[in-house]
């Protein structure tokens, strides 16, 4: 066995909306080391870069949970099964606490906590049946920080690495590892107001021993790590790709 040989495994990927994005560095890492990917997104986008890279391909508002519900088992049905979920997707407001909308509030936690769930359990179900799997949750820095003006953000990836926690104490027994990546700074285009809000960009590079932000390139190799048998002994970790920004 090739630790990280994933050829005949069957992945979905969400969150894959942008062409220069994270989510779809990882499908490709994935289709690279021999998976099947089928990619999800709300932005008609999608398409065009399944049709580019060879993906499956499906188009949701995964807040809508009939819409979820819809696109994964119509992805599942054309991959045949399904063994390594990773849950990219997520959405980000910059506000301060005392005045961000309870709506955007609401939005947030449904879109980066709730939607997390929903796939863990329909993607776990399976992944039971068989008795083996890979789920991988997209959590942050701020799951271990609180950051500053994004209380709705910092709340939602601290509950993800909490739920990725609690999946993977009842999961592993059973053949399932669960666990999440929490970069940081990543350069792509959910984090471009962070690159053209000064004060904001200097906090982060002063943070980032590395000297440079993040590439999403950057965050493909945990990934395939996490999604191989290289990882069958570990579950419920929160692995920080992030230049060294929790331990300056």
């Amino acid at each position: 066995m090739k630790m990280f040989d994933l050829t005949g495994q069957k992945a979905i990927v969400t969150g894959v909306g942008s062409p220069r994005g994270l989510g779809r560095s990882i499908a490709l890492g994935l289709r690279e080391a021999g998976a099947k990917v089928a990619v999800i997104s709300r932005s008609a986008r999608v398409f065009d870069i399944a049709r580019e890279d060879g993906f499956l391909a499906g188009q949701a508002d995964l807040t809508d949970r009939a819409q979820l519900e819809q696109v994964f088992a119509d992805l599942v049905a054309q991959l045949g099964t399904l063994d390594i979920l990773i849950n990219n997707h997520g959405m980000t407001f910059v506000h301060e606490a005392e005045s961000v909308p309870l709506e955007i509030w609401d939005r947030m936690l449904s879109t980066n906590l709730g939607t997390v769930f929903h796939l863990c359990q329909l993607g776990g179900r399976i992944m039971l049946r068989k008795g083996y799997g890979k789920i991988i949750n997209m959590a942050s820095v701020m799951s271990f920080s609180g950051g500053n003006k994004i209380p709705a953000y910092a709340a939602s990836k601290g509950g993800l690495a909490q739920l990725t926690k609690a999946l993977a104490n009842e999961w592993i027994g059973r053949g399932i590892n669960v666990n999440a990546i929490a970069p940081g700074l990543i350069e792509t285009e959910m984090t471009e107001g962070i690159k053209n809000n000064p004060a904001r960009r200097d906090y982060f590079a002063s943070r980032m021993p590395i000297g440079r932000f993040g590439r999403p390139d950057d965050v493909q190799g945990t990934a395939i790590f996490l999604a191989s048998h290289a990882s069958d002994f570990i579950s419920g970790a929160i692995i920080p790709v992030d230049g060294g920004f929790l331990s300056s």
